[in-house]
């Protein structure tokens, strides 16, 4: 294994959890906006349509992936800052 991806792997971890924090806290925000509901549906809600069901998901879908992304190029940028190397 190289040892510029060691030390990242831990930072990387750490900023994983940040992000799936943050992701979820950006979602939770943006269901209350489009619905004005603090709590968006669960597939199995019986009282909730096909569509607020399937618009949550994508919208979940959507923030998490952004949020990851952003995370993990941020990672990268201070792991190259710091070692000079860019992981991955």
């Amino acid at each position: 294994m190289k040892a510029p991806h060691i030390p990242y792997k831990p930072l990387g971890m750490a900023l994983g959890t940040a992000g799936g924090l943050i992701a979820g806290a950006a979602f939770k925000q943006a269901w209350k906006i489009i619905e004005g509901e603090d709590d968006a549906p669960d597939a199995t809600d019986e009282d909730r349509t096909w569509q607020q069901i399937l618009i949550a998901a994508a919208l979940q879908g959507v923030i998490f992936a952004v949020a990851k992304a952003a995370v993990q190029r941020s990672g990268a940028v201070v792991t190259r800052r710091l070692t000079g190397t860019w992981p991955g």
